[in-house]
């Protein structure tokens, strides 16, 4: 094993430690979890999207207020944190005078604001919701490496990441799709949420692409350095951000229906 592998290695088993321990334990532990990611995120955001030094550090301290507020102990997710959320966004648009840089504001907000909401349900239900969200992602990403790698043919975006394929797209459907039935056959995920798996794998694809295509405007490989193999947060959360918001509102709709 080279020192690259393994320190990749290393790292990663400590970030899914971390991760399914805070997921495990749920409320503050958890929220904390995310601000940290979100404020990172947001930094990286700016990076990505060209803004200066002072920038960067003005949006990240403006997305710091509306995830405090999404705290256990103060508002939670509610109204107010969606307005603190919104004055944020305007904030950093009017004081950066960047609408790019704003936009990062929701990137960070909406997917904290999906994963707080589905962990916090009660009676146990919340656990279950919140993992199968992260789970169904980090199961996409397997099963697209490998199909992709095994199988090959057509590009699915080649302009924007050269790698990926439609094989490894089937691939990664395929494998949320086990993942969401397994839930439901041995966790009792209700089985309208098991079959929107497929549909969650989709959207993560597309949040890895839409990080891809930033990093290529913005010349670079990785979003950051900070996680050493491994390259910044927005690197490994891209996929999450995009399907935990789609997540949460299936849970309402199959909720509501």
């Amino acid at each position: 094993m080279t020192n690259e592998l393994r320190t990749r290695t290393v790292v990663g088993l400590i970030l899914v430690a971390v991760a399914v321990g805070a997921l495990w334990i749920g409320g503050f532990p958890f929220w904390l979890l995310l601000v940290v990611a979100g404020v990172l995120m947001q930094g990286e955001w700016g990076n990505l999207v060209g803004a200066s030094e002072q920038q960067r550090k003005l949006a990240m301290y403006a997305v710091s207020f509306p995830l405090a507020i999404l705290c256990p102990w103060a508002a939670g997710v509610s109204w107010l944190a969606f307005a603190f959320a919104a004055a944020a966004f305007f904030f950093v648009l009017l004081a950066a005078r960047s609408f790019a840089l704003a936009l990062g504001v929701i990137y960070v907000c909406v997917p904290v604001m999906a994963l707080l909401l589905l962990r916090g349900q009660p009676d146990g239900q919340g656990l279950l919701l919140a993992f199968w969200a992260l789970a169904l992602v980090w199961a996409t990403d397997i099963g697209a490496y490998f199909a992709g790698r095994s199988i090959g043919g057509p590009k699915l975006a080649p302009r924007v990441s050269p790698s990926k394929t439609w094989a490894g797209l089937a691939g990664g459907v395929l494998a949320a799709l086990v993942i969401g039935f397994l839930l439901h056959r041995f966790a009792c995920l209700p089985i309208q949420l098991a079959a929107a798996s497929g549909l969650l794998a989709v959207a993560a694809q597309l949040g890895d692409l839409l990080e891809s295509w930033m990093k290529r405007r913005a010349g670079v490989k990785d979003s950051s350095n900070l996680l050493p193999g491994h390259g910044g947060v927005m690197d490994r959360l891209d996929g999450v951000v995009a399907a935990a918001p789609l997540a949460a509102a299936l849970f309402l709709l199959a909720g509501a229906a």
